[in-house]
């Protein structure tokens, strides 16, 4: 059954940012199976690793690391992006290598550095329990279980991961004293310095590819190159994914490479190497200010009942084996 809400305000003014809708149009039991799927750590090699350890939904839909740990304790080499709001994203990953958040999915389960497991040691697991089996034939009305149902399922509950509600919304939509004089200063130096040229739209970002140090170069000690590992072309090194600044403020450190331990360092930093500007301090502070009012409703639900496991199901290994 296909669940709709239809937004009920619209914005007063136009302007580059503009209001988070609801949900709308998911189908609600891919929903909940791609819910227990998000936080079932079974799909993982060490039965430890779930979507949601990198992903943590009370955590601002990141992990708050530098770079995240996978399998083995293994550090990673990039930031691990937010989950919330992804669905607004032109493409999935810092290099967009995914095309939607379906073939996102499917990626750190086969990932060594990530769950490490397989599709197939994956599928093998979920046919193994009887409860996923059946809810399985339920929403797909199929006997059997695939990678393609897997994804599709999470991939569905991830699109109702919104945060509609924010106090800069409520602005737009009409409550002029829902930001104070300070924030709204903020937004006004955001939108006169050029940041809006790529933080715009409900997602306040996540709609195209930039290069990270436009003004100056970037100097960082990370190995990843961006946008070139997928294009193979060299004007693409070091160019990423615009990340969405919604919730920005739970959602430390930042940058593709965990650099910027504040919203403060965040700010400066991009206002130096993209735009050739040195906030000062009070200037600095605006931005943040306003930065903060974006931060929405964040997802509230009941924690999902993991279908119990059987005798067949893969005992979990030691996180370290």
């Amino acid at each position: 059954m296909a669940l709709t809400i239809v937004a009920t305000g619209q914005a007063t003014a136009k302007e580059p940012i503009e209001p988070i809708l609801p949900v709308q149009n998911v189908d609600r039991a891919q929903v909940e199976l791609g819910k227990k799927l998000y936080f079932d750590p079974r799909l993982s090699k060490s039965g430890f690793i779930s979507c949601n350890s990198c992903h943590n939904l009370s955590m601002g839909g990141t992990d708050n690391l530098k770079t995240s740990i996978g399998h083995k304790w293994q550090q990673g080499p990039i930031n691990s992006p937010t989950v919330l709001n992804s669905s607004m994203n032109l493409a999935q990953f810092w290099d967009g290598r995914a095309k939607d958040l379906k073939e996102q999915a499917a990626g750190p389960i086969a990932n060594p550095g990530e769950m490490a497991s397989t599709h197939t040691l994956a599928i093998d697991i979920l046919r193994s329990i009887p409860g996923y089996v059946t809810e399985f034939k339920r929403v797909f009305d199929t006997d059997e279980i695939d990678i393609d149902q897997v994804t599709q399922a999470i991939a569905e509950f991830e699109k109702t991961l919104v945060t509609p509600g924010s106090r800069f919304d409520q602005w737009l939509l009409g409550d002029k004293a829902a930001i104070t004089a300070k924030e709204k200063a903020g937004y006004k130096l955001f939108k006169d310095s050029g940041c809006v040229a790529c933080h715009s739209g409900p997602a306040v970002g996540g709609n195209s590819f930039q290069k990270m140090g436009v003004i100056e170069p970037y100097e960082t000690t990370s190995p990843v190159e961006g946008r070139s590992a997928v294009t193979g072309k060299d004007a693409d090194r070091f160019k990423f994914k615009v990340p969405t600044l919604r919730n920005v403020e739970l959602t430390y450190p930042y940058f593709h490479d965990g650099e910027a331990a504040t919203l403060k360092e965040a700010v400066d930093v991009m206002g130096r190497l993209q735009l050739g500007k040195n906030f000062s301090d009070e200037e600095n502070a605006q931005i943040v200010a306003f930065l903060k009012t974006l931060t929405g409703e964040q997802p509230s639900f009941p924690m999902p009942i993991l279908q119990p496991s059987t005798d067949k199901t893969p005992a979990p290994q030691p996180f370290g084996s």
